[in-house]
């Protein structure tokens, strides 16, 4: 499996490269090499020997690796995966062109780090549901708030008159709003199940080793409520929007991952 994990690392670096290449060429506005739209398929290829690499031990052993190295390769997976998808209607290649590089990262220090048992978990279907859900929650939220540096980025621009090439390559900043508030939509109903499944499948969601990632994530999750409370009833977009959604994202961040590095780093014997 870890020549799978490999190989999917040296797929992401040519799929970046390739893309790379194409962007590049938009910035001077001259026609993208021919083999540089087949980047996606590439990019699909490594996918898919990410997630043999992720979840082969959960088909064969029923357990999933769920430390913190392990877990930022899943939501960087299903970021990919989300990116992927959206990819097809959308253009994104600036969006896809950060990315890309951090799943890559993520997966290497995956396989840089044995795993050790405790952090294996047995998964039922109940549990399942709830670690999934979460982690797509968090894979959504955190494109969204990619997304929304890059439309403050372009907002701040186009508002002081200073287009660059950057600018042009990106979408319009109607469709970067729209498709911000797309992601964040799913990820806040992606967050309201895990929240759900985690109070009726986990026996003590408030327990000592929890509470804090229990109560975090609540917040975030009236955060980025009412930015979506906000934008239906007040209109709001631009830097406010992204303010909230950095704000939200850095809570769910602290959650998750602050929760699991403290636990596994400092408090670990």
């Amino acid at each position: 499996m870890i020549t799978i994990g490999i190989i999917a690392i040296f797929l992401y670096t040519a799929a970046w490269a390739t893309l790379a290449t194409r962007w590049r060429a938009n910035l001077k506005q001259t026609p993208p090499p021919a083999y540089s739209k087949h980047y996606l398929w590439m990019w699909l290829v490594a996918a898919s020997c990410h997630a043999a690499y992720l979840y082969a031990p959960l088909f064969h052993q029923h357990h999933l690796a769920l430390d913190f190295l392990s877990a930022a390769s899943h939501v960087m997976w299903l970021a990919g995966q989300i990116l992927l998808i959206t990819a097809i209607t959308h253009r994104l290649e600036s969006l896809n062109l950060f990315t890309i590089p951090f799943i890559a990262l993520s997966l290497l220090l995956q396989l840089s780090v044995p795993v050790s048992e405790e952090t294996k978990l047995v998964l039922m279907s109940g549990l399942g549901v709830h670690i999934f859900s979460a982690l797509l929650a968090y894979s959504m939220l955190m494109i969204a708030a990619i997304q929304g540096v890059l439309l403050a980025y372009q907002h701040n621009h186009l508002h002081n008159h200073r287009p660059n090439a950057l600018l042009r390559a990106l979408p319009a900043l109607q469709d970067m709003d729209n498709l911000l508030f797309r992601f964040i939509s799913v990820g806040v109903a992606l967050l309201s199940l895990a929240l759900i499944t985690g109070f009726i499948y986990l026996d003590n969601l408030f327990g000592q080793h929890v509470a804090h990632k229990t109560i975090l994530s609540i917040i975030a999750w009236f955060v980025f409520s009412a930015l979506l409370y906000g934008r239906w009833r007040y209109g709001w977009r631009g830097i406010s929007a992204t303010r909230w959604t950095l704000s939200g994202f850095g809570i769910l961040m602290l959650a998750f991952f602050g929760t699991k590095f403290v636990q596994e780093y400092l408090l670990a014997p």
